[in-house]
């Protein structure tokens, strides 16, 4: 018995509300996908990790948080429209 719920295993495909709300969420994603990328060269450079490795890492934490607080306001905007 699997834990993971696989939906195009069992022959669902994602709705059009299911798209959109990943088309929605694409800034957030790509920029967490960013993050991990630098984090994950920051730690391969180890000891030899420079002043530019450590302000990447900041600058794609900062686009994560950037895309959060879009992806929250326009939550709260589409929330408050209702």
């Amino acid at each position: 018995m699997s834990i993971i719920h696989l939906a195009s295993v069992s022959g669902e495909a994602p709705t059009a509300a299911d798209l959109a709300a990943i088309e929605r969420e694409w800034p957030l994603i790509a920029a967490e996908l960013d993050l991990l990328d630098a984090e994950i060269s920051f730690i391969n450079a180890g000891p030899a990790a420079s002043v530019l490795d450590r302000r990447r890492v900041r600058r794609a934490e900062h686009r994560v948080m950037a895309a959060t607080h879009g992806l929250a306001s326009d939550d709260s905007d589409s929330e408050g429209a209702a």
